[in-house]
């Protein structure tokens, strides 16, 4: 007998067969629904059932379960024929139930710790879809408690902790599989620059607690810094001159941040990034006087 070509979809009858069997639960569930309304008029719920027990019985290996998967996130159009497998709102509802129950009694903690679209199964199969991305599928039947793969369950653990997907917050550890790195520095400086430029203290919080590089510099040189001195904002200098940013700093025509403020001529901005003088000591907020100058105040 010649085995399935890779990738093949079958079915298994002793499956069918065993599922149909000791499907009591599902016999009740299905008879509580009829009671309520939930079918149309007319359903054969044995039919009905036995349909269900067939679609449990499907077998695919994992490159055709990632396939299936790689479908739903390509908004149901096959990636490796173009052909329109699931309509748009066959892959909108799927993702759906994958969001709110596809794992399980365990759906609802791994929308929390992971956030993305899944749906395990007895056999020990997990497949995850990344919208836009990819489709993930994870083989390895040891089972938990509530009927998941242990090790699919903590794979999809560690993707979503290293891994950030467009649309999903991130944090200083995490990549974003989907953008270069040269280009994800680029854009963090530029988006960086540019709210000091507009003195945006908002987006500089929101930036800086994901732990963006203080001194980042776009492609002259420039560092926030220096785009706040030249713009006058003196708000935006107060702000990241304690977090550490660089006053030393040269851009591609030799030019510092004071440089910068000097040349827009704003005073405030030039106070405070003049460098402090070791022989001064500050009396009071209002001024700075010489060391020697103290005695001749008592007078």
């Amino acid at each position: 007998m010649r085995s399935p070509a890779k990738g093949a979809v079958g079915f298994d009858n002793a499956v069918f067969l065993s599922e149909r069997d000791t499907a009591d639960r599902n016999f009740a569930l299905a008879y509580f629904m009829r009671e309520n309304g939930a079918f149309p008029e007319g359903t054969d719920l044995k039919a009905t059932l036995d349909l269900y027990f067939q679609c449990c019985s499907i077998t695919v290996d994992a490159p055709g379960m990632a396939t299936i998967a790689a479908t739903f996130a390509n908004g149901g159009v096959c990636p490796l024929s173009n052909e329109r497998v699931f309509t748009s709102d066959t892959t909108k509802n799927c993702l759906s139930l994958m969001a709110s129950c596809g794992l399980y009694d365990f759906s609802g903690e791994f929308a929390f710790t992971v956030g993305l679209p899944a749906k395990s199964g007895v056999s020990g199969a997990l497949f995850i879809t990344i919208p836009g991305v990819c489709g993930i599928a994870v083989w390895s039947p040891r089972l938990d408690a509530l009927g998941n793969s242990v090790r699919g369950v903590e794979f999809a653990r560690r993707l979503a902790k290293r891994f950030a997907f467009d649309g999903l917050v991130a944090t200083a550890e995490q990549i974003n599989p989907r953008r270069r790195s040269a280009e994800a520095a680029v854009d963090q400086a530029t988006y960086f620059c540019a709210a000091a430029a507009k003195g945006d203290l908002t987006e500089l919080r929101r930036l800086m607690a994901r732990s963006i590089d203080v001194n980042l510099a776009d492609y002259d040189g420039r560092t926030a810094l220096h785009l706040a001195a030249s713009e006058g904002r003196a708000d935006v200098l107060r702000y990241l001159l304690p977090l550490g940013a660089a006053t030393d700093v040269a851009d591609r025509w030799g030019n510092t941040p004071l440089d910068d403020a000097r040349r827009n001529g704003d005073a405030a901005s030039i106070a405070l990034l003049q460098p402090s003088k070791p022989d001064a000591v500050e009396l009071n907020p209002g001024g700075i006087f010489p060391r020697g100058s103290i005695e001749a105040l008592a007078y």
